[in-house]
């Protein structure tokens, strides 16, 4: 039986472009880091480069999505990155596996705490004194109306993000200097969001019969809804933390 196909024109699970993906490789290996830690690694991708980018650093990935890791070890093997890139499918809560000269948590600070500043307070445990954080994390444009937020994700409410001025706040609340504050553009939105279910989009169009069509296009739809809602007003910000040096 044809099933609908996923993510195949996806190369980061994100509002994330090839031009900014590089910037980022770039700036994170010239601190040399030797340890990574990627939290909510997902697919791995950036993990890998950064790798591919930094030859004395080693890696770790860690997510509960067997299907993800499975795609970030078939990365990492054809890479020729096997022996430095570790991905492993466990909780992120109370991880043992730091402190690494470079943590990532790119959408998926929740997995550190049900709160923020909690999950922030987790990041600065994990990074090294003289290392970094890549926050990617989410903030509102302008406060959303009711109407919008019910159009969003399920029980969606406006203290789900901060703005951004605040966000960064929470950072340097938590022992940061933000090195480097960016967001997420519309086309990187608009790139992401459209790629994600293009596959599925396309398989509607030439499957209207299927039986698993009337499933597929109502969670295809409700998806489609909600970005189209959010489109302008969730941003993702991507910071670079450098962790203050106790005193």
């Amino acid at each position: 039986m044809t099933t609908p196909p996923r993510h195949s024109r996806l190369t980061f699970h994100g509002p994330l472009s090839e031009a900014r993906a590089g910037q980022l490789v770039t700036r994170l290996a010239a601190n040399a880091p030797t340890t990574v830690l990627d939290i909510g690694c997902g697919w791995g991708e950036l993990l890998l480069r950064i790798l591919a980018a930094a030859p004395e650093a080693t890696g770790t990935g860690i997510d509960i999505n067997p299907d993800d890791l499975a795609r970030a070890r078939k990365a990492a093997e054809a890479r020729g990155l096997t022996t430095r890139a570790l991905f492993l499918e466990e909780s992120a809560t109370g991880t043992p596996h730091g402190p690494a000269d470079l943590v990532l948590c790119v959408g998926a600070s929740q997995a550190l705490g049900s709160r923020l500043p909690q999950a922030l307070g987790e990041l600065r445990r994990l990074v090294t004194d003289h290392g970094r954080v890549l926050l990617g994390e989410g903030f509102w444009h302008r406060t959303p109306t009711e109407t919008e937020l019910s159009r969003m994700w399920p029980d969606a409410k406006a203290t789900d993000h901060p703005d951004l001025a605040t966000l960064v706040g929470l950072a340097v609340d938590a022992g940061f200097r933000p090195e480097w504050t960016e967001t997420a553009s519309l086309e990187e939105w608009e790139e992401f969001e459209s790629a994600y279910l293009a596959d599925t989009e396309v398989w509607l169009a030439g499957h209207p019969g299927h039986p698993m069509a009337a499933e597929t296009r109502d969670r295809a739809d409700r998806h489609r809804a909600a970005w189209l809602t959010y489109r302008g007003v969730l941003g993702l910000a991507y910071l670079t933390l450098v962790p203050v040096a106790a005193r």
